[in-house]
């Protein structure tokens, strides 16, 4: 069963949101919160396996509650799926670097919301097209912050790991990189988690984020 934690100011969306959410058998509800403040302080007092964060919120926002969330070393397994309006390159660059996992704008549908959370859940990183587009702008135009990221050096990895890390940051998806090298999805997921463990992300996005802040990759 995947325990979320909703942190939303609208209590309309919270309720759509649950409706939605307890409506599938491997998923529920465990709290709801609705500022930042309280998001934080329910997911340490209930310790879920993902936390449905909205940006905008009052007392402290959403960025900010995710950073507290995923530096709390008992909090390790929590993943956050930022799910806002506001799909901005400030707000992805910033997201990504306090650690959240995925990163989805509200006009996505009801079954890609929840296909997100399980991949989320499942140790994958999540982030729409838009996202991923924003991400790399940001990077491109030397703006990037210099938040939390992983610590570890790209320099370990092996040729291979690099290269697939190299096609994960320009947004390719596991399947997409298995088609274009003609290997199977579970070898790439097995290089992409190994790169992720000697770099010391937390997920795919942290890795994608050390990709681009340690020069591995460059877009034209």
């Amino acid at each position: 069963m995947i325990r979320i934690l909703l942190a939303d100011d609208q209590a309309l969306l919270r309720s759509t949101f649950r409706m939605l959410i307890d409506s599938c058998d491997d998923m529920t509800v465990v709290a709801e919160a609705a500022n930042g403040e309280e998001a934080a302080e329910l997911t340490q007092a209930h310790r879920p396996d993902l936390v449905l964060m909205d940006i905008r919120m009052p007392l402290l926002d959403g960025l900010v509650a995710t950073q507290r969330i995923c530096a709390t070393p008992e909090l390790a397994h929590t993943r956050v799926l930022i799910l806002t309006t506001f799909e901005t390159d400030e707000y992805v660059a910033r997201a990504l670097e306090a650690g959240a996992s995925g990163f989805l704008g509200k006009d996505v549908t009801a079954d890609a919301l929840l296909a997100g959370i399980r991949t989320v859940v499942g140790g994958e990183a999540l982030l729409s097209p838009a996202a991923t587009r924003a991400l790399i702008d940001r990077y491109l135009s030397g703006t990037g912050t210099t938040g939390k990221s992983p610590t570890g050096s790209l320099g370990s990895l092996t040729d291979r790991e690099r290269e697939l890390t190299a096609l994960a940051a320009h947004g390719l998806s596991n399947q997409e990189i298995a088609e274009r090298l003609f290997v199977s999805p579970l070898t790439v997921r097995t290089h992409i988690h190994r790169a992720m463990m000697k770099v010391g992300a937390r997920d795919r996005a942290q890795l994608i984020v050390a990709a681009y802040q340690q020069g591995l990759v460059r877009v034209r």
